[in-house]
Formats: C-alpha cells, structure tokens, sequence
C-alpha cells in the first residue's frame, strides 16, 4: 500500500472508535480507584493489548492484516468491556465512571460491527 492510496474507510472507523479507548484506558489507568484494584488494572492492559494490536492507523500497510488482527483481539476487549460494566457499579457511581462504561461499550459495538462487515 502506497501513501497515496486511500485507505479502507473501516480502518479510519475503527481507528476512531480507539480514540474512545485511548480515553477510557487513561481515565480508569489514573484514576485512584486503580491503585487497589486488579480488576480495573486488567481491564487497563486489556484495553491497551487491543490497541498495540492492531497499532497507528499511520501505520497500516496492510489493511486485510489490521482488520484480521482487530477481529483476533476483539474478545479481548468484549472481555474487558463486560467485566467493566459488571463491576462499574460498585467501583464508583460517579459519573466519570458511568461514562466510561458508555464510552467502552458504544466502541465495542461499533468495532464488533465495523470487523463483522465484509
């Protein structure tokens, strides 16, 4: 793939679903409620595993590679996704928290569906 070619619009869909991640990972990796619990901590690396994944959209050079590797690493983040929401509730009903599982469950979905498309 040249740099002139444009590139697969699921890709850029995708990419900017891990723009929400980015911002959950951040939250919940820096967020006091972290420091004690495993749970929150392996949701941060579950998070962070699905995007060095499939890695910078600057750096795609093969499109049906990225969109396989996404697909490979999708349960993982379904994982994390789930397990959030589960325990959301009892971390914090502070709304940064209730946001976050939003956030997380509207990219997963939107991830799930964009790698589904053929």
């Amino acid at each position: 793939m040249s740099p002139s070619d444009p590139i697969d619009k699921r890709i850029v869909q995708i990419d900017q679903q891990v723009a929400h991640l980015w911002m959950v990972r951040t939250f919940l990796k820096h967020a006091d409620e972290s420091e004690d619990d495993e749970d929150l901590r392996d949701i941060v690396r579950d998070i962070y595993d699905f995007i060095l994944a499939i890695g910078p959209i600057d750096d795609v050079d093969d499109e049906a590679k990225y969109l396989k590797m996404a697909r490979k690493k999708l349960s993982r983040l379904r994982r994390a996704t789930e397990l959030y929401e589960e325990i959301q509730p009892e971390v914090s009903g502070h709304t940064n928290f209730v946001m976050a599982a939003k956030s997380l469950r509207l990219a997963l979905d939107t991830i799930t569906t964009i790698v589904a498309a053929k």
